[in-house]
């Protein structure tokens, strides 16, 4: 399992790393085919107060990587976010894999 961490115009969190590496530990200990994520986080001046926050993943796994990304008032709202949707993917990628 590897995780890579990219901050465009915000500062480093450990704090902010530890909670994405937690939920995404649950999707790499279910899905054992992934094998990295790449982590992007930015801020954008939007006209609204609760988006700004964007984080972006992208994993990679066989067949072609599935990226997600949401955008919150927090980073923490929007890493969750970003792994239900990775989640969705994931599970519809899974069923496709299945041998019959």
């Amino acid at each position: 399992m590897t995780i890579n961490y990219e901050y465009n115009g915000v500062s480093a969190s450990d704090s902010l790393e530890a909670y994405t590496q937690e939920k995404l530990t649950t999707l790499f200990e279910h899905y054992d085919f992934v094998i990295r994520a790449d982590v992007f986080f930015k801020t954008e001046n939007t006209s609204s107060d609760e988006t700004g926050m964007i984080c972006g993943i992208r994993l990679s796994a066989p067949g072609p990587r599935l990226f997600a990304e949401a955008s919150h008032d927090t980073f923490k709202e929007s890493v969750s976010e970003t792994v239900r949707e990775l989640n969705k993917q994931l599970k519809k990628r899974k069923d496709k894999m299945k041998t019959f």
